[in-house]
């Protein structure tokens, strides 16, 4: 069940007790300039909640981004609350924020992030081995299978074309079996099939009523499979949309960009 943009901490999904995903209220987040301060996100609020797939679109340098980071406590806040399974992470020690993001927050980053010396298998067991517990081999095996990637298992991050080296992250991710996912640009560098692989696999984990996915992308054709689209323009959110084509995402995403004076399908924070 879908949350509102302005979504307030501790809102729950409608008909139900359980806390939303995801609820962020009036984030804001400036870096250091010099001396000055530069504003990056003014004021966002928004709300995700469990059984979701929402897509976050903008120009380069609107914000997403750094939004994304926020969300997954990578980058703290400069104001506001982010609120994940009814957690505040501003009120958690840095060992529980970690703790946190290791057993119920999984990220797939642009980058891929894969130890060289590793097996893909091994890449995705690491988590495990960080944790000091025993790699579950059947569900990292059936992992591997899902993104495709049953024989590559013995392979490692340089024998493996970047499509395959992204479906390893993915499978590192969601061996995890996190309650929330973020990915950033997750099929941007990827062929058509493993791209359709990637997206498949996300979709999955978005139906489950106790999972959702908050994906960045530039690409209206991977936005318009989403639930929802959240629309980003000069660090606020401007928009929502229920996407019924790619045609009517990139309708609004050139409007947008056309507004800001930037490419629609530049990449930025």
């Amino acid at each position: 069940m879908a949350l509102s943009l302005g979504a307030r901490a501790g809102a729950r999904v409608s008909g139900g007790n359980a806390p939303a995903a995801i609820v962020v209220n009036a984030v804001t987040k400036s870096y250091a300039v010099g001396k000055s301060s530069v504003e990056i996100l003014h004021g966002v609020s928004l709300g995700v909640g469990f059984g979701e797939m929402v897509a976050v679109m903008g120009a380069s340098g609107s914000g997403k981004s750094t939004l994304l980071y926020c969300l997954a406590g990578l980058e703290q806040p400069t104001s506001g609350d982010v609120v994940l399974s009814g957690r505040a992470l501003g009120s958690l020690r840095r060992a529980d924020l970690a703790r946190m993001r290791r057993s119920e927050v999984g990220f797939v980053f642009q980058s891929y992030n894969l130890i060289p010396t590793l097996t893909a298998f091994e890449n995705v067991a690491l988590p495990y081995r960080l944790r000091r517990v025993r790699p579950p081999v059947e569900l990292i095996e059936q992992t591997l299978a899902s993104v495709g990637l049953t024989d590559r298992a013995k392979a490692r991050p340089p024998s493996m074309s970047g499509g395959e080296q992204q479906r390893v992250a993915l499978a590192r991710v969601l061996a995890q079996q996190p309650r929330i996912v973020f990915a950033d640009e997750p099929t941007g560098a990827l062929d058509t099939r493993s791209g359709t692989l990637v997206l498949a696999e996300l979709q999955r984990i978005a139906r489950s009523p106790e999972q959702c996915v908050l994906v960045v992308t530039h690409d209206p054709s991977v936005a318009a499979q989403c639930d929802r689209i959240l629309f980003m323009k000069d660090g606020r959110l401007e928009r929502e949309l229920r996407p019924s084509s790619v045609e009517e995402v990139a309708g609004v995403l050139v409007a947008l960009s056309a507004e800001s004076d930037v490419h629609p399908y530049g990449q930025g924070r």
